[in-house]
């Protein structure tokens, strides 16, 4: 496996969705190694849940922008998996995403070992097009990818779709196997989950949960714009926003703008014990994508037994079925997402019944 972020370094869900698929093969009894890049809290090799993992430094030498920094990790790719693969025999090299790219395609061609990728998310996809050389570049690296691989794996319909559309993959090259998550790794919370909850919320209060990266397609901007009509009409509501990102500092100047920081948490960054009891508690669990692939969150929190609302784009409507398995809005309208919150915060009996599925 080749992967640019693996637990606990987690940017999105490619690290933990690459890592729970390694531990499967592992269960089903394949030798499976990670290489990938480093973290400050691991050694350099370690055996976690039996997947070998190799972590690499991705600064050094001192890059000069962000694209040096993915050359640099591909170059200490390479040497850590030329020296692997020359002490033992491996059957596939699995790449994740564009940024390995080029350590793929070399130790494809020096051994002679089939090539597969996920493609987790496209450049084209988070941008709703190409604007400039950055974007232009990535695009170009991702078919890169799908051209050298064997086997192109997606994780929605709406991907194969994507990646039909835009790189002309033929059908035969492209799986769609769709992301899992653990059940346990999701039950577990704080013992007292009434004293916890204190620390969030007053007791009248009702949670609307999100987590996530704080980026344009994620939309938790629209989140904010749903806030207004969400407190008109239910007053006793505490809106919680996890995670960080590039426009974390913009959306907390936003809801202070708007007059309703008070109202809203910015939790930043929360460990999984936290997570899962937040999703425990919430009466509703929001993830207002503009681009979703897959959206692993969204099935998280399910199986965390949170009631979710998630916009009708990419993958998302492929996991909730309105009004059966959560509620959708429409993608990008603040307006009909507040009004799926109020179903949620009103309809309790419907909310517990989608809960419980």
């Amino acid at each position: 496996m080749l992967s640019w972020e693996y637990p606990p370094k987690v940017i999105g869900g490619l690290a933990r969705a690459v890592a729970d698929l390694s531990e499967a093969l592992v269960e089903q009894g394949h030798e499976v190694a990670v290489v990938t890049s480093d973290h400050p809290d691991c050694a350099p090799v370690e055996y976690v849940s039996g997947v070998r993992v190799y972590r690499v430094n991705q600064h050094y030498p001192s890059p000069q922008g962000f694209l040096d920094s993915v050359l640099y990790m591909n170059y200490h790719l390479v040497q850590a998996a030329v020296q692997l693969m020359s002490e033992e025999n491996f059957d596939v090299v699995h790449a994740h995403d564009w940024l390995v790219a080029p350590a793929a395609k070399v130790l494809k061609h020096a051994y002679g070992v089939p090539l597969m990728a996920t493609i987790h998310a496209t450049e084209w996809g988070r941008n709703g097009g190409l604007h400039n050389n950055l974007q232009r570049h990535i695009n170009d690296v991702e078919w890169w990818l799908t051209y050298e691989a064997y086997r192109v794996i997606c994780c929605s319909e709406y991907m194969r779709n994507e990646l039909r559309h835009i790189f002309h993959l033929p059908d035969d090259k492209l799986t769609v196997i769709p992301n899992g998550v653990t059940l346990k790794n999701f039950s577990q919370t704080h013992p007292d989950l009434d004293k916890f909850r204190n620390q969030w919320a007053l007791p009248n209060e009702k949670i609307v949960f999100f987590i996530g990266r704080h980026v344009h397609e994620k939309g938790v901007d629209l989140l904010l714009d749903a806030v207004p009509k969400v407190l008109h009409h239910h007053p006793s509501t505490k809106f919680i926003i996890a995670g960080k990102g590039p426009m974390h500092d913009e959306l907390k100047a936003r809801a202070y703008h708007m007059g309703i920081a008070h109202k809203v948490l910015f939790a930043g960054f929360i460990d999984d014990l936290t997570r899962n009891s937040l999703y425990q508690l919430a009466d509703a669990a929001v993830f207002p994508s503009r681009y979703e692939p897959f959206g692993i969150v969204a099935l998280e929190a399910m199986a965390a037994g949170a009631p979710v609302v998630v916009s009708d784009v990419g993958g998302l409507k492929e996991i909730v079925r309105h009004g059966e398995t959560g509620l959708t809005f429409y993608a990008g309208n603040s307006n009909s997402l507040a009004d799926n919150i109020l179903t949620l915060l009103y309809d309790r009996q419907h909310a517990k019944m989608m809960k419980n599925l």
